[in-house]
């Protein structure tokens, strides 16, 4: 048989050569303004089990899957991400195994009818596939890699490749798969005992354990178990001591088992009636650890998917439970709700007192056990984390007053497992989770983590977090970094701070707090230390006791602003935590007995109008149901508020007074606010599924933006301000272009997007899906690319091909820049329709579409002319060195050469000789101009001429021609002017024609009348422009007055 082995990527690299546009093949890519570039936050979002191998005597791998490529980590370095498998598999990966410098992945044969294969992975890059055959259209479940065998369980069948050639060797078929029935036998777990060669040991739906023979594909034993309600078996796995197996099955028990002899040696957890099922099994090699002082061998660690738990198991004596590692990692889903959890494996590193858990709240962590003092828990080591549930928030870490070059690098976002994390787009490894304190050791206090051994209790160490954040605002202005004080306190500890009494530190602060949060069902709103990566000092609480709906920072980072579900405002300074202001402020005595003076004069109540303008009483305005935005403007001069009432409010920064209301209730309610400083706009977006542009300055709605379906989940603006980017909940990203008002692009994602984010910079747009735990960045193609701004239709959203952990597929900003963009087209027949279209109404005075560059020099050829001209007169070049030999011989003889006869002319008629040359085009549209009045030809192609060319052509109109060829050129200008196009181009070319021309015209009185109409025709134009500007500049500052 010939060998299976398919390498890839071996032999000499060809030479790439460049495809005709017929041979291009199509771009997968359907967005032209995103394109894919990679996903973060990724980790072990699966339940696929990790894998290790030593990397010589220094250091671990350890291999996650991430979907569907692998993430290889190295334990030396702190878990630092060194590999990431490229190509992508084709499905979902299913089971990994590591085996020497190589890590096999089983992927596919989840959907009916697909494929299932497994490939080979060395050093991140594919280089073998295993042979594939007729019969693989199932999940393999586990692999298992020894000898000279390759083996792949599956849900019936066990299959079996050479590990030297890759070629498949054999399937063995399940005896209960051989009597006809096809449903599930195996249970999907196997293992080998290094006693036994060629052979393995496959666990059963039924409990019994099966011993195959690989060599001659036989049955040799059935270990049965010892009772028939025991479940499925869920881990197998080879003791220290040979010959002997641990069995856990799916009530919970765990046996080990004397494979030689076929006898039960310990059975653990059989009769606890709360047990769950027991997935990974792992004994500790180093000989420590069991005993009183940890200086025995027999330690075994087992953990399930159900919780977060790791039992450590003393198996001397028949067996006992040494201590739990409570809330190792999340727990399972159906125990916190929407966040993942469980464990997928706890495995104890070859001859090392480390002990590594993976589970699917996307963590992957080490564990270490201390010998002195000892203790039979172990303590965290190293961990590698990232969401355990969809991102609910995303922001870019905004510039901060000394401008540096962080710009664009961080990206903040919050999720539902009640975390808030900072991820770095240069480095993966320095993305980290914001601290709220030290919770384990909160935890311990509490006797959530004691030694106690019942595994009953079931607290999580996310009940001690915070809730989950819904609001989030930041300013780095004040930010301290690491040398922020932090007060030394606990954090978030001022709960009862709303008349002064804040508990500040006497320790000197070089800056504070800059990053504020509001989380869900919770009156407090959260302060965090971005540059120390931890909680604040302050629980900021809401005025009315309600929930907190909104937040904000001012752009100083010295005020807090707090919206709550009851319609307060409260502000709160940061360094000191004391509160400032309320909005609307409380009315003094003063101010009391003042209004109720204006009360009795003026029938309103709740405002008083005078000479037309609304005036609002001090301590009125506030809102009447939950505030959802709040904003200030760049000057701390106006706060700016929205509500689900409706209504948009500008406060005074200082008094608390409201000055302004825009009410649109009951038309519709405000669910969010967005504010783009520079151009002092805010976008809100509306429960009737709209977004409206207000200006701040002008207090006036711009735009009104409609298209999306479904609810607005998040949205945001361009850093030009320009776009409007919107995710709505039918799973759609759409563009507007402001100026125009177009909806100019629209993605289809394959699930709702429910948080985005443009980088400071834009260059990446950052999204997050109700479905993943990783973050979407995408790249900006419009930096190097232009992208039309005409509206599209709803047949042109197409779907996107989403960013890959592996980053295969995407595309940074210097392919964008260098890519062919098939939508050139579409933008070159824009600009070609823009170009037809010269003038969009009579009524307007338009410019030319001539370069700017072309009508200018022609206005200065003389000085052009005399810049280019020699300074000096052409040398003759210098002669050759003596030592060159000449060419003089080289040189064929003029005399040796036979030259042609000479060639005697035509005679010629003598009439013909007399007749004049035909005349040049300009000439001869000018003429028939003169005749028609249509100027319109002669004038395009006076307009196409280069400079130069232009300006001999005018040099050379003719006075004496019949009909005159100045009169007829005036005559032409002047029927522009009447037009009201290519303005700019038409007085230069009056300016050159009266330079070369101007001495002449004082003695033709129809020239001298021509030129009076085309002045005339001029002027009125000016003063026409001159009025529309005046009743522009007019209307503009009436409505920026304040009268």
């Amino acid at each position: 048989m010939p060998s299976a082995l398919i390498v890839r990527g071996e032999g000499p690299v060809q030479k790439r050569r460049k495809l005709s546009a017929a041979e291009q093949p199509l771009p997968s890519r359907t967005s032209r303004i995103f394109a894919p570039y990679r996903t973060l936050g990724l980790v072990s979002p699966t339940d696929v089990p990790f894998t290790s191998i030593p990397l010589g005597k220094t250091t671990f791998q350890i291999t996650t899957s991430v979907g569907r490529c692998l993430h290889t980590y190295d334990l030396r370095k702190g878990l630092n991400l060194t590999f990431i498998t490229r190509p992508q598999t084709p499905g979902d990966i299913t089971a990994t195994f590591a085996w020497k410098d190589r890590v096999f992945a089983a992927w596919g044969g989840i959907a009916a009818e697909g494929e299932s294969s497994v490939w080979v992975f060395k050093r991140g890059k594919r280089i073998a596939e295993l042979e594939r055959t007729a019969g693989m259209d199932e999940p393999v479940k586990q692999l298992l890699i020894f000898g000279s065998w390759i083996l792949g369980c599956c849900s019936t069948k066990l299959e079996v490749w050479k590990s030297a050639t890759y070629e498949h060797y054999t399937t063995i078929t399940s005896s209960s798969s051989r009597a006809g029935r096809v449903s599930e036998t195996l249970s999907g777990v196997l293992c080998n005992m290094p006693t036994m060669l060629n052979k393995v040991l496959v666990g059963k739906q039924d409990g019994s354990v099966e011993l195959w023979n690989l060599s001659t594909g036989k049955l040799k034993y059935t270990i049965t178990p010892p009772k028939l309600d025991t479940g499925a078996v869920t881990a197998l796995q080879p003791t220290p001591a040979l010959n002997l197996l641990a069995i856990a099955r799916a009530n919970g028990s765990i046996i080990i088992h004397d494979v030689r002899v076929d006898k039960e040696i310990i059975v653990l957890n059989q009769t606890s009636s709360s047990s769950t099922a027991i997935t990974s099994i792992s004994f500790r090699t180093d000989d420590r650890g069991a005993g009183d002082d940890g200086r025995k061998p027999g330690v075994m660690a087992t953990a399930g998917p159900n919780d977060g738990d790791v039992t450590i198991w003393d198996l001397n004596g028949g067996g006992r439970v040494m201590g739990v590692l409570r809330n190792a990692h999340n727990p399972a889903s159906t125990v916190r709700g929407e966040v993942l959890g469980g464990i997928s494996r706890a495995e104890f590193l070859p001859g090392q007192p480390l002990l590594v858990t993976s589970g699917r709240d996307n963590a992957l962590k080490s564990w270490i056990f201390d010998e002195t003092p000892f203790s039979p828990v172990p303590r965290i080591l190293h961990s590698r984390c990232g969401h355990a549930a969809p991102v609910t928030r995303l922001d870019f870490l905004p510039t901060d007053t000394d401008g540096s070059d962080a710009v664009g690098k961080w990206l903040l976002s919050a999720g539902r497992d009640q975390s808030l994390w900072g991820w770095s787009l240069r480095r993966d490894g320095q993305s980290t989770e914001i601290s709220q304190g030290n919770i384990r050791k909160t935890a311990k206090k509490l006797g959530m983590l004691g030694k106690g051994l019942d595994l009953d209790y079931r607290a999580s160490l996310e009940d001690l977090k915070a809730p989950e954040i819904t609001c989030m605002a930041c300013s780095l202005n004040r930010d301290g970094g690491m040398g922020a004080s932090t007060g030394g306190g606990p954090v978030w500890a001022n709960v009862a701070n709303k008349k002064g009494n804040a508990n500040t530190s006497d320790e000197p602060a070089t800056g504070w707090e800059s990053i504020v949060t509001g989380h869900k069902g919770d009156k407090f709103a959260r302060t965090w230390f971005w540059g120390r990566k931890k909680a604040g000092r302050w629980a900021f609480e809401t005025g009315d006791g309600t929930a907190v709906k909104s937040v904000d920072i001012t752009p100083c980072g010295t005020f807090a602003l707090v919206g709550s579900a009851g319609g307060s405002i409260d502000m709160f300074n940061l360094q000191s935590g004391i509160h400032r202001q309320k909005f609307p402020s409380p009315l003094t005595p003063a101010q009391a007995r003042k209004q109720k003076i204006q009360q009795a004069n003026f029938t309103a109540t709740d405002d008083i109008t005078i000479t037309g303008l609304r005036r609002f009483n001090p301590g009125k305005g506030k809102h009447t149901r939950d505030v959802t935005g709040l904003v200030v403007d760049s000057l701390n001069q106006t706060v700016i508020s929205c509500s689900l009432d409706g209504k948009i409010k500008f406060w005074d920064f200082l008094t608390g007074t409201l000055r302004h209301e825009i009410d649109w209730h009951p038309m519709t309610a405000i669910t969010a606010v967005q504010h783009h400083r520079p151009s002092d706009l805010i976008a809100l977006a509306c429960d009737d599924l709209s977004i409206r542009v207000v200006d701040i300055e002008t207090r006036k709605l711009v735009r009104e933006l409609w298209g999306c379906v479904g609810q607005i989940s998040d949205f945001c603006f361009s850093p030009d301000g320009r776009w409007i980017v919107a995710a709505s909940m039918d799973a759609v990203v759409r563009v507007w272009d402001l100026p125009t008002g177009h909806l100019i692009h629209a993605m289809r994602l394959d699930y709702p997007c429910t948080a985005l984010a443009f980088s400071p910079t834009g260059q990446f747009l950052a999204t997050a899906d109700a479905d993943s735990v990783g973050i979407a960045i995408w790249t900006n193609r419009t930096l190097f690319t232009h992208v039309p701004t005409r509206h599209i239709a709803d047949g042109d959203i197409l779907p996107a091909i989403l960013p890959t952990a592996s980053g295969e597929g995407g595309e940074g900003l210097l392919a964008a820049a260098f890519e062919d963009d098939p939508s050139d087209a579409d933008a070159d027949s824009d600009d070609v329709l823009s170009a037809q279209t010269a003038q969009l109404t009579a009524a307007l005075t338009t410019l030319s579409l001539v370069p700017r560059s072309r009508w200018q020099s022609l206005l200065h050829l003389d000085t052009i002319a005399a810049r280019n001209k020699p300074t000096a007169p052409p040398k003759a070049p210098e002669k050759a060195p003596f030592f060159l030999p000449s060419l003089e011989g080289a040189r064929p003889n003029s005399s040796s050469v036979a030259l042609p006869p000479p060639q005697t002319p035509l005679p010629t008629s003598r009439i013909l000789a007399h007749r004049p040359s035909a005349p040049s085009p300009t000439t001869a549209l000018l003429a028939a101009a003169a005749h028609t009045t249509d100027y319109a030809p002669f004038l395009a192609h006076l307009a196409a001429l280069p400079p130069a060319a232009a300006d001999v052509e005018i040099r050379s109109l003719d006075l004496h021609a019949r009909p005159s060829e100045l009169l007829t050129f005036v005559r032409a200008l002047t029927a522009r002017l009447q037009q009201r196009r290519d303005y700019e181009l038409v007085h230069a070319w009056m300016a050159v024609f009266l330079r070369v021309h101007g001495g002449l015209v004082g003695g033709d009185g129809d020239l001298v009348q021509a030129l009076r109409e085309w002045r005339g025709e001029g002027e009125g134009e000016g003063r026409r422009l001159g009025a529309l500007g005046g009743y522009c500049a007019g209307v503009v500052g009436w409505v920026r007055s304040g009268r």
